[in-house]
This record gives structure tokens, sequence and C-alpha cells, in this order.
């Protein structure tokens, strides 16, 4: 419950839609997982609970009286310039694309996103195995029972597109009495999730970059990066906030960028590659660095950090939890107070495994 709390807030402070925790209280239980834990009780707050697999639960039971009631809730509720199921799940695919880029934005990892945990208000919900990466790797996973990357961070996309899918079949006997023209419409919807997707996606990387406007290979020069700080074994989020401190000069600043990769070499064709993309804007050094700033925390809720908070709340000091939630609070400040909370983790600290105590 505590580390649904660090998250869920911090993911509130990026930015990022996300159900929120109002409490989490104590129960006095004992609680059975890979050993015996003191229970809790989390209070969600979000703007509802309707996921992909409330729909699934009716449709299949085939109650297509609570079907039609439930989707014109969740049409009057969060998509109410929707006029029918089709165009219904096209609000939700967009969301869903946004959410998901967001979320590869500070890379973060959700861990385990099954259709309940597809929300249709497009939030973040159910902080279970979740994660934020240290060293990038495009096929980073965390959850311990995500033995074949199911749910890796570069997965993500297709697995929100996979469960997007299935709400569209719940959808299918409220879309057309004509069952093959309602699989035709819903198909063409769903078929927007992958252009609504990489939109996103690239304007979320643009921000990351300082770029305000766009070029045809802007995609290009966002991948050729994260290839880079793959193969360089480089901090996703040290990388983004380093590189938001250069100018279009070199100078410096680029050392702090530089001393995030196992051979710094790698980045030199890059960063002139990127320092010329600069140089066609024209944008203003300083105004592009603030814009940067807020588009590159400095601080995530790192995994070590969160599991240090929680041993520590297990012996009865929330200290280290409440230092850790204030920070996170400010995640795009810069705050040298708490300067050892943005390190990255030192080998033997490092969290490869992470579980679902919920």
């Amino acid at each position: 419950m505590l580390r649904e709390y660090l998250v869920s807030e911090a993911m509130h402070a990026l930015g990022i839609p996300t159900t929120r925790a109002l409490a989490a209280v104590a129960t006095g239980e004992t609680v059975y997982r890979e050993a015996p834990l003191p229970g809790a009780v989390l209070t969600r707050v979000a703007a509802s609970h309707i996921r992909v697999g409330t729909f699934q639960y009716f449709a299949a039971r085939g109650d297509l009286v609570a079907l039609r009631a439930l989707l014109r809730h969740a049409i009057d509720r969060h998509h109410p310039d929707a006029d029918d199921a089709a165009a219904f799940l096209a609000g939700v695919v967009r969301r869903q694309a946004r959410l998901v880029a967001a979320w590869m934005g500070v890379g973060f990892v959700h861990g385990v996103m099954n259709t309940d945990n597809t929300s249709i208000s497009g939030e973040t919900i159910d902080y279970g195995p979740c994660a934020f990466i240290d060293r990038f790797h495009p096929m980073r996973v965390f959850s311990s029972i995500d033995h074949m990357g199911r749910y890796a961070y570069g997965a993500q996309p297709q697995i929100a597109a996979w469960n997007l899918a299935q709400l569209a079949t719940c959808l299918v006997p409220l879309t057309d009495a004509d069952r093959e023209a309602a699989i035709e419409r819903l198909t063409e919807v769903m078929h927007g999730f992958a252009p609504a997707f990489a939109e996103a996606y690239l304007a979320t990387f643009r921000a990351k970059l300082g770029l305000a406007a766009s070029e045809p290979e802007d995609a290009r020069l966002v991948e050729d990066l994260l290839a880079r700080m793959a193969a360089g074994g480089a901090d996703f989020t040290l990388t983004f906030r380093a590189l938001s401190a250069l100018d279009r000069a070199p100078g410096p600043a680029d050392a702090a960028l530089r001393a995030a990769f196992a051979e710094p070499a790698v980045l030199d064709e890059w960063l002139a590659l990127w320092r010329a993309r600069l140089d066609r804007e024209g944008r203003d050094d300083a105004a592009r660095k603030a814009a940067m700033r807020q588009a590159n925390p400095a601080f995530i809720p790192r995994n070590h950090r969160v599991e240090e908070a929680i041993g520590a709340a297990l012996e009865g000091d929330l200290g280290p939890f409440e230092r850790l939630l204030a920070v996170l609070s400010r995640p795009f400040d810069d705050q040298p107070e708490a300067a050892d909370l943005a390190r990255p983790p030192a080998p033997h600290e490092e969290v490869t495994r992470t579980f679902c105590g919920t």
C-alpha cells in the first residue's frame, strides 16, 4: 500500500493521469505473501473505477441490459461527446494512447497491464509490481511473474492495443444489429490507436529533447538516442535531465551527460545531430532549457528508495517515506538537499524484481 501511495502521488506530480492515494490504513492483520507482512487498506481516489474488465464482466455473461447501462454511464461520466459505442471506443483509444506515451516519457513500467487495470477514464490504475527504469533498456521487465516480457517497457503500446481490442469486442452487440458491420466499424476505430500513440509518443519525446517544431527525422533522432542509451547502460532519468542543461554549443555541462554512458564517445555523433536540429529551430537556449526541465524530472520514485522507505516503515519509522513523498511532490525542481534521492542505485542496491502485494 505504501508503494502505491508513493508512486501514484509521484505520477500526479509528474502530470500523468492517475488514481491518487487518499489514505493507507493499517489493519493490524498479518498478510502472507513472500513473507508475513503487516496488512493495510488503501483508499484510492479516481475519476471512476470503470475498467475494460468491467465491460468484460457483463459481456461474458451475455447481460446486454447491464452492458448497455454501463456504456451509457461511462459515456455520461467520461466521454459526453460520444454519441454511440464506436465514438466511445475512439475516446478511450485516444486517452490510453496518450497515457502510455506519458508513461514511456518517464521510464515507467506498469508491470501488470491486464484489462482490469485499463481504466476507461485514461488514468493509471493499480500500482502493483510497477517500477521506474534506472539503466535503460527497451525490454526492461520488473514484475516477478512476467517471465516472457509481456509487460516490458517497450511492449506497453502493444499490450494497450490488445486490451482496447477486448473492449471493442464487448461493444460489438451495442454498435450495430449487423454483427459484421459492427466489427468493421470498431476495427476501423482500433486502427486509430497506432497513429494516436505515435503522435503522443513523439510529442512527449520532442518536449524531452527541447524541440518545439516538427521535422520528419525527429522520430529517428529519438530512437537513435534511446538505442545509444541502451547500449551504453545510461540511466533514463539522469540522461534526459543532464541533456536539459546543455547549450547549443558544446560546453562544461556536457560532462555530466557523457558520464552517464559507459562509453561516452557513443554519444558524440548523436549530440552533433541534436545540436544541428536545435540550430535549425534557433530557439533561445535559456527558454529551451527551462522548458526541458519541465519535461525531464530530476526525481522519480527510484525502486531502491521506495523499498528503503517501505523497509523503514516496517520497522516503525515513517521518516524516509515522508521525506521521499515530499521530494517526489516537486519532481521537476532542483532540490540539492535531496541529491541522494536522485542518484541511481549502486550495483548492490539495484532492484530488478518487483512483487504485487495488493
